[in-house]
């Protein structure tokens, strides 16, 4: 289960040296397949896969070496997971219906509303750079999350440009203004708000405690076996690796549904995720060393899920670095500054 075929290791590897353009198109065909899988086997197979391909994602994606997208597809037995009411092909037509409406594909001026919704992440992602925010805070039943933030973290939102200077979309849909922590500074407890998928397997109802930046424990209504796995894939598999806020503006979360794919669900709510952190969301993050990085809090890891930990339930407040503070997200929408 461990064995990656040579192949795989040189084409990610050759992504990366020619700066390549990477499109992936991701769509669950047949979403219960996993379910019954063995947490430890599946936690082998994948982990041996990203180790195989840690290059691709330390250096193409950390450090936006390649030009990547990542958008799905629907088909008609996830759709039915999502509208177990319909029929199959209704079912897949629905889910259809929802991908074009998150992307603002449905309405005929997608590509001016596509640009605008650009504009308006990347504008909202430079007020909070140009904040220096020291640290966040997340308020709601069953959580009182601390993230600490260096003083170099930089906020990404939206279209992304490459070394190159060439723009790409690297998510679609995407509602998220992102950047990466301070694992150290990471303390307090935070409840999940959403259930997210691990190798085929949902996590639901989890609790999470943090302590000095490290997972220290947590307990879930299912899906806990997976879970243990993957924090214990590796050093940083238990410390955090990003920090995003989306607002309850959100299309997807508007939909109310639980897509059971991280592209769509992680774009309803405030997330975090444990796991490899991004070095392009530090200034002059992609000239680091592995020493560098991690003198600043930069996690390392070979994994990287996120976990969805908001609502209409949530407040996100900022602690600047003179000290004041202001408040981001009050009951799960962004306040008037930023929205």
């Amino acid at each position: 289960l461990a064995y990656v075929p040579s192949y795989v290791t040189a084409k990610f590897t050759e992504l990366v040296d020619q700066e390549a353009a990477n499109l992936r198109i991701i769509g669950m065909e047949y979403p219960d397949v996993l379910s019954n899988v063995d947490s430890k086997r599946m936690q082998t197979t994948a982990l041996s896969r990203q180790k195989a391909i840690k290059y691709f994602f330390e250096d193409g994606v950390g450090k936006a070496k390649v030009h990547w997208c990542v958008a799905a597809a629907a088909t008609p037995l996830w759709g039915k997971k999502v509208y177990p009411e319909l029929e199959l092909d209704a079912a897949g037509d629905k889910l259809w219906q929802d991908i074009l409406a998150m992307c603002r594909a449905d309405k005929p001026a997608c590509l001016d509303l596509w640009r605008d919704h650009n504009k308006k992440l990347q504008a909202r992602a430079k007020l909070l750079t140009e904040m220096k925010i020291r640290e966040l805070q997340f308020i709601g039943p069953g959580t009182d999350l601390v993230v600490g933030l260096t003083e170099r973290a930089i906020w990404k939102g939206g279209q992304e440009v490459s070394p190159k200077g060439l723009w790409f979309e690297p998510n679609i849909p995407t509602e998220e203004v992102f950047t990466t922590p301070d694992f150290r500074k990471t303390s307090g407890h935070v409840r999940t708000t959403r259930p997210f998928m691990i190798h085929g397997k949902m996590i639901e109802g989890l609790s999470v405690n943090f302590k000095a930046g490290v997972i220290e424990d947590f307990r879930a209504a299912n899906g806990g076996d997976t879970f243990a796995e993957y924090i214990n894939s590796d050093e940083g598999a238990a410390r955090l690796g990003e920090v995003a806020l989306v607002g309850v503006d959100s299309p997807i979360y508007k939909m109310g549904k639980v897509y059971q794919e991280i592209l769509f669900d992680e774009n309803a709510a405030c997330h975090i995720a444990v796991g490899q952190a991004y070095k392009f969301c530090l200034d002059g993050g992609t000239e680091l060393d592995r020493e560098e990085a991690l003198a600043l809090g930069c996690n390392e890891s070979a994994v990287h899920t996120d976990m969805m930990i908001s609502s209409e339930d949530v407040d996100v407040t900022a602690t600047l670095a003179d000290g004041s503070t202001k408040r981001l997200i009050q009951a799960g929408a962004w306040t008037r500054e930023f929205s």
